[in-house]
């Protein structure tokens, strides 16, 4: 069986998001091996996100080890988390952690992993090179670096069939969603920090706290009633 694929925003440094993820696991966390992907903040000027998260999994008693992508190639990545249980790749920088998936074969490998029944779970970026495209890493602020990466063509590893947008916080981002989102050509999903995806198959379960974000929520103002149209979940 396919293993299962969890998309959050700040992964297990949220309690209630962790206790979601571990009640799902089919072994408690002290048996299972995760092979923790740092790529992504290895570009991150302030990595205090990735020690709270690290010191997360090691309080829920993860047997952790640190990979990274630089450098990788199929047959090492492959003979490097054949072994492990869970696949968890960090936050960071997008377009940074694409580039390195790209350049690395990554996506070969974690289909091929996915398919013997190994998990993945993926936090902000993580979770973001799981779509289609990463091309919602641009709508809340301005990109001034993409690593060599071409804003036309930002395919990623098409995992989900729809966009995702993180650490969503109304005051900060509603309007910013609504002027990009009617844009793209995929259907666009949304969480806060305290919510994540659980995917199995076709079907998509939401973990955490509150309902799952609607256009009713992003297309609030009276402005943008024409692109309730083609808001698609």
């Amino acid at each position: 069986m396919r293993g299962s694929i969890i998309l959050t925003s700040a992964g297990f440094k949220i309690p209630v998001i962790a206790d979601e993820i571990v009640k799902r696991l089919h072994k408690p966390p002290q048996e299972l091996k995760l092979a923790h992907i740092v790529t992504a903040a290895n570009v991150a000027t302030d990595t205090a996100f990735l020690d709270i998260d690290k010191k997360a999994l090691a309080d829920l008693g993860f047997q952790v080890a640190d990979f990274t992508l630089e450098d990788q190639d199929e047959k090492s990545l492959y003979r490097s988390l054949k072994n492990y249980d869970i696949i968890y790749i960090q936050g960071g920088n997008p377009f940074y952690l694409l580039k390195h998936i790209r350049q690395s074969g990554f996506t070969k490998v974690l289909n091929k992993l996915l398919d013997e029944g190994k998990w993945y779970i993926g936090i902000s970026a993580g979770s973001y090179v799981c779509c289609p495209t990463i091309e919602m890493a641009t709508w809340k602020r301005e990109v001034d670096e993409t690593y060599g990466l071409k804003l036309n063509n930002l395919k990623a590893m098409n995992l989900v069939p729809f966009l995702l947008t993180v650490h969503y916080n109304r005051e900060k981002y509603r309007e910013k969603l609504a002027k990009h989102i009617p844009k793209t050509n995929y259907p666009v999903k949304i969480l806060t920090d305290d919510q994540a995806f659980i995917i199995n198959g076709d079907t998509v379960t939401l973990l955490g706290k509150g309902p799952e974000l609607t256009e009713k929520e992003i297309f609030q103002n009276k402005n943008w009633v024409t692109a309730i149209q083609r808001f698609h979940f």
